[in-house]
């Protein structure tokens, strides 16, 4: 409880010094101790009634900039597809071959050099169902064949992912011969047809031979290579460098990029001169990838069948190509 003695006091300052404050000034004395105004916050509602009208009108713009691009770039490949179509039939046209060696080397006189090593890829067609999908890739390898014997490329590996003709190595070389007499008659080169790692045909008798017949003696060889001969041939041989490295048979510092091209080749094949992709984009579909290091690689876009025009195309390519090899 207050004394009296202190409250006389305090009553005695209050009547000399002391004056009462006016509701400003307590105002002010207390304000700085007050928490801030919070600031007025806009009426949602408006906002609220608007959101689904924003929302409707930006899907309905991404729904028109979609329909846009995707019909500019149907109308885009639809005018390059008929492009393509029309410069194919040209080609075809004014350099069919009328099945005349003379006519194919003559569309081939003027060019600097050819493929010693020429690869091609090629489809089996999943629409063409049983034998027919088989005998039109026989075809097409026979036809193919008959190019490269007329031209003069020593020289041919197919590959076909699947490998189905590895079983038909006969059929194969049969329907090859059979193209070639019907192209050059009675001169018929010698025909080799062989797959990795498999006795070769020669003229139609089972060899133990499985290199390539040298080009001077004027034979044909054909490779057969499928998806195995790939990926799976470089994990084989890494394996078997790494067990050697590792029971001391091989030094880590035998290992260079030549032995290992020298395994590869002996083991596949080396290096093409020159890849024709008979398909409407570069699709290698598991092709050897060692192989194309320094392989010229040819595709006409939007094509999709095998013709003599692509072949063509794809020498006149090749010998107006340079070769820097990296530099």
């Amino acid at each position: 409880m207050v004394l009296s003695k202190e409250t006389a006091i305090y009553r005695q300052d209050a009547r000399t010094h002391g004056t009462s404050l006016t509701p400003k000034q307590r105002e002010d004395l207390v304000k700085p101790y007050l928490p801030s105004l919070p600031m007025p916050t806009p009426k949602t509602s408006r906002r609220r009634l608007s959101q689904p009208a924003r929302n409707f009108a930006r899907n309905q713009l991404h729904l028109f900039v979609f329909t846009f691009i995707h019909a500019f770039f149907s109308v885009y490949i639809r005018f390059r597809q008929t492009y393509h179509v029309c410069i194919d039939r040209i080609f075809a046209i004014l350099y069919y071959h009328h099945r005349a060696p003379e006519l194919i080397r003559q569309d081939v006189k003027n060019l600097s050099r050819l493929p010693e090593h020429l690869s091609v890829i090629l489809d089996l067609k999943g629409e063409e169902k049983g034998t027919a999908g088989l005998e039109a890739l026989m075809d097409e390898i026979a036809e193919i064949s008959a190019w490269c014997t007329c031209v003069g490329i020593p020289m041919l590996s197919v590959y076909e992912k699947t490998g189905i003709l590895k079983a038909y190595l006969p059929t194969t070389h049969r329907a090859v011969s059979r193209k070639m007499h019907a192209y050059l008659g009675q001169s018929v080169p010698s025909l080799q047809l062989r797959t990795p790692n498999v006795p070769s045909y020669l003229n139609g008798d089972s060899s133990e031979e499985i290199n390539p017949v040298p080009a001077h003696s004027g034979h044909l060889s054909i490779l057969l290579l499928s998806a195995e001969d790939g990926r799976s041939t470089l994990v084989d041989l890494t394996k078997t460098l790494t067990e050697m490295s590792q029971r001391k048979k091989l030094l880590p510092s035998d290992i260079s990029l030549d032995l290992v091209d020298t395994e590869i080749t002996e083991s596949v094949m080396g290096e093409p001169d020159l890849l024709m992709l008979f398909g409407p984009s570069v699709d290698l579909q598991g092709y050897p990838p060692w192989q194309v290091r320094l392989t010229e690689i040819f595709h006409v876009q939007d094509n999709t069948g095998v013709g003599y025009q692509v072949f063509l195309r794809a020498l006149y390519s090749y010998a107006n190509a340079q070769m820097r090899f990296g530099r």
